[in-house]
């Protein structure tokens, strides 16, 4: 049914656009492509995991998403510092190899810790469709499908009123259009990249609770192929535009959907790379950015 195939896509979309407001934010103020950002995400399932299990603290899932975005903001916190910053005035590609080596190690360091195999998330919600739904729209959502929807689209909202609105915002907008002329101007750009730094792996962190939350399952390279498709769907919004995060990242499920019914479930992940590759050809900019020239 293409209503059911629709949620499926909004639902797994919803998914990807929350990786993807980190990614977009991140790369907004300091033109940095985080890889380790899809493994930040890995360490948020894992932190809920561990709060929210009653084999463990046994706490409440709302609570173990803010731990979870603590965590991870710290985390961010400390990559930014000790990886990225002293970097900050070297080449860009050596912050990108750089992003891929925190990346592995991100993701090696739990496998030791942790072990390979998946680990299973506990049962927070019901996984039968919500009867009413069903009845009166005709599809079949459940109650975790409705909770990834609506946080990511609150997280999307009030990013977008932290950045329109704020002075916090406004400081962000001008470091992302000219970081030296931002420093002469008086703000503390320093400042401003860590806390962006933090507030976009706190998305992240709460993105792995939510997918783990909905999936049942995690492992320490879970990160992997949902932070690729999210870095997919930032460029194809326009990376540094947190709308076109969500909307790319809608189109990234709507995508992977449409592969699954149609052609097969193992093109999937193939489907990533090629609108990658269709939208540098088409409009390398992404579909909401406007063009910049580069400075410096």
């Amino acid at each position: 049914m293409l209503s059911q195939q629709l949620v499926n896509a909004i639902t797994l979309g919803s998914v990807y656009a929350i990786i993807a407001l980190g990614y977009t934010l991140i790369y907004g103020v300091l033109k940095l492509i985080n890889f380790a950002h899809g493994d930040v995400f890995m360490v948020g399932a894992f932190v809920g995991l561990y709060t929210i299990s009653s084999a463990y603290l046994g706490l409440p899932f709302w609570l173990g998403i803010l731990l979870a975005m603590g965590a991870c903001a710290l985390l961010g916190i400390a990559i930014e510092r000790s990886a990225y910053r002293p970097l900050r005035s070297a080449p860009r590609l050596a912050a990108l190899i750089t992003a891929i080596g925190v990346s592995l190690f991100l993701e090696n360091s739990f496998q030791m810790a942790f072990g390979a195999q998946p680990r299973s998330y506990p049962p927070i919600f019901p996984k039968e469709p919500i009867p009413w739904i069903s009845h009166h729209l005709g599809v079949e959502m459940n109650f975790s499908q409705i909770l990834l929807i609506l946080v990511s689209a609150g997280l999307m909202i009030g990013l977008q009123a932290v950045v329109q609105g704020t002075r916090f915002g406004r400081a962000i907008r001008a470091v992302s259009f000219d970081l030296q002329t931002s420093q002469l101007m008086g703000i503390r750009t320093d400042r401003i990249i860590v806390l962006t730094f933090a507030l976009g792996s706190a998305l992240a962190g709460a993105g792995g609770v939510l997918y783990g939350a909905y999936y049942g399952s995690i492992d320490p390279t879970m990160g992997i192929m949902p932070g690729i498709k999210a870095f997919v769907a930032a460029v194809l919004g326009g990376i540094g535009s947190v709308p076109g995060a969500m909307f790319g990242g809608l189109i990234m499920g709507l995508a992977e959907v449409s592969v699954v019914q149609f052609v097969g479930s193992q093109y999937r992940d193939a489907v990533a790379f090629a609108v990658l590759i269709l939208i540098l050809l088409v409009k390398p900019t992404g579909l909401f950015a406007r063009y910049q020239s580069e400075r410096g």
